[in-house]
């Protein structure tokens, strides 16, 4: 059977892998700790979900692309910080209402929800005070924001297919949910919510299925290349 703890925690894994990319390169020193904090939260969440789903080692390092389950929207490129920004705005978003949900229940995944709701409520609120910032600042930073979050946009509708194990969650009240309080931000921030469909040229949901864009083959070698290369190691 499959536990839904699998996908969750690829898009953990996935997310974090992508935030600590920034490490060394972050615009400002507070940022540089900020990002790497995020990624560390996600890297938790991901070892305690994928440990649900079998070991933790093995299910990062040694399944192949098409065997993960994550959003395509956490494999995304970091682009320049406003496209970062995007990036963790629309996700810690969809993550806390999920979160929230799961923590209410009675599943395997209550207790970690309960722990990990504060970190991404943190999460979501470092997203939204930098796309205020960004979108409300210079012609520049308005622009770029803009920019990230319309190329991202189209990822969006994937977080709103139904987890398989978690079918009965009300996931078009998520959706409703997710759009007010993205468009109350985007819209404080003197921006536009993007226009279009929320899904690219594939299904949605094809991350949750396997299919994967470009980048993440990418990712995953370098994610998995130093376990590969000395099978068996320890520390």
């Amino acid at each position: 059977m499959t536990t839904p703890a699998l996908p969750l925690g690829d898009d953990a894994l996935i997310l974090s892998h992508r935030l600590g990319e920034w490490a060394g390169q972050a615009p400002v020193l507070e940022e540089e700790v900020a990002l790497t904090n995020i990624a560390l939260d996600l890297l938790g969440q991901a070892r305690v979900l994928l440990s649900l789903a079998g070991d933790e080692d093995e299910l990062a390092y040694l399944r192949e692309e098409r065997e993960f389950r994550n959003l395509q929207l956490v494999e995304q490129p970091n682009g320049d910080f406003a496209h970062t920004i995007a990036r963790q705005l629309y996700f810690s978003t969809y993550q806390e209402l999920l979160f929230e949900q799961l923590a209410s229940g009675d599943t395997e995944l209550a207790p970690l929800a309960g722990k990990a709701v504060k970190e991404v409520a943190y999460h979501r609120d470092h997203a939204t005070q930098w796309t205020l910032r960004l979108g409300d600042g210079t012609d520049e930073s308005r622009t770029r924001m803009q920019r990230a979050l319309d190329a991202l946009w189209r990822f969006t509708g994937e977080m709103f297919e139904p987890v398989p194990g978690l079918e009965s969650l009300p996931w078009a009240t998520f959706h409703d949910v997710w759009t007010t309080r993205i468009t109350a931000t985007v819209e404080q921030a003197t921006l536009r919510l993007p226009e279009g469909p929320q899904r690219g040229a594939w299904t949605a949901g094809a991350g949750r299925q396997g299919l994967h864009t470009e980048p993440f083959g990418r990712l995953l070698a370098e994610m998995q290349h130093l376990h590969r290369s000395h099978p068996g190691a320890t520390w």
